[in-house]
């Protein structure tokens, strides 16, 4: 396990409380970069290089008001993203990532269109342990009855930060996958069934179970027609959360991609109980998913902590991005041992093997 600090060597009392501010007055500044972004002010000032631009010359665009430019540009320049050169604004480094990279870009939508006033009731979620934020996107127990029904933006923000991270992800690991010959591959958690469709392509007599809920398989067995592989494929409704929904059994390779972090640990207790009794003998299970001790980089640590109160607030109320000491303790009470376990797949992710213990 990698030991994680993300405060810097010798840091400062003044220097702390500068940090603390930051922390205090973090709302604010993601607002306003986000609309300099989202309303052209970073493209403007981008397509301004080096030289710069002054707010007059922005305002006689006609496209901002001399205030408004005033109030997002100078909360831009407190946060590092402009810099304020003889009165003339120019983009910054972190301005260049937020205008051009594709992660950061997935996350402030992400954080904005699916998290950011649902988390406003995060006491709430962390007091009794419920979606308390789900309400601002719609009625449902859990945020996974509702992603089908999902409205825009939001929905087009879930998928796209759910896929950034999986996608990365699925051609590395499907030598893994098929590693030990499997005939019968069950994908629980199949969502839209991306992986189901990456899995049948790959390999063209492997036989795919998909197990979810009843609106998650929908998407899936409708993708899985328009790409010709229905036929290879067998759906499962269960509900996750009743223990006494058995999974189909006889299963050669049972797989989970960033699906486990979505339960409680008493769930995902059962849903490994239930695996384990789904398998063939020899058959093993394989865990994907972003374990946040385990990553090299901070910045991916980072992200991925600050991704758990998104499950508390919105999505379940009592799921997180878990460490991997997590998964191997509950793995073992459901009578599963660690084979072998491999990291630094994709952005973020760390793949678990497991069999059944002797």
């Amino acid at each position: 396990m990698l030991t994680k600090r993300f405060s810097p060597e010798g840091q400062s009392a003044f220097e702390a409380r500068f940090e603390a501010q930051k922390i205090a007055f973090g709302p604010v500044v993601f607002q306003c970069v986000r609309h300099a972004w989202k309303h052209g002010m970073l493209d403007a000032l981008a397509a301004a290089g080096e030289a710069g631009i002054a707010v007059e010359q922005l305002a006689a665009t006609g496209r901002w008001s001399p205030y408004r430019l005033k109030v997002v540009l100078e909360t831009c320049l407190s946060a590092g993203v402009v810099q304020l050169v003889e009165g003339r604004y120019v983009l910054d480094k972190a301005g260049y990532c937020v205008l051009s990279d594709s992660i950061t870009q997935v996350n402030i939508d992400f954080v904005n269109d699916v998290c950011y006033e649902g988390l406003f009731h995060l006491d709430q979620s962390l007091v009794t342990e419920t979606p308390a934020g789900l309400p601002a996107l719609g009625q449902w127990p859990t945020l996974y009855q509702g992603l089908a029904e999902l409205a825009e933006p939001a929905q087009s923000s879930w998928f796209a930060f759910d896929h950034l991270y999986s996608d990365t992800s699925f051609p590395s690991i499907l030598p893994d996958v098929f590693a030990t010959a499997p005939a019968r591959v069950m994908d629980i958690g199949a969502n839209t069934g991306k992986f189901s469709i990456a899995a049948l392509n790959h390999q063209p007599t492997v036989a795919l179970h998909l197990v979810d809920l009843p609106q998650q398989l929908a998407v899936a067995q409708r993708r899985l027609e328009e790409e010709g592989l229905a036929e290879r494929a067998h759906f499962h409704p269960v509900d996750m959360l009743k223990p006494d929904s058995a999974f189909p059994g006889g299963m050669d390779l049972i797989w989970m991609s960033q699906f486990l972090s979505c339960f409680s640990e008493p769930v995902i207790a059962s849903i490994l109980k239930r695996a384990a009794d789904a398998l063939a003998p020899r058959g093993q299970v394989l865990i994907l998913d972003t374990l946040w001790d385990r990553q090299r980089y901070d910045i991916a640590a980072y992200c991925l902590i600050n991704t758990s109160p998104y499950f508390t607030a919105m999505a379940s109320g009592n799921s997180k991005v878990y460490e991997s000491a997590d998964y191997l303790r509950l793995a073992k009470d459901a009578g599963l041992e660690l084979i072998t376990s491999r990291d630094g797949i994709g952005y973020c992710h760390s793949l678990l093997r497991f069999g059944k213990a002797a």
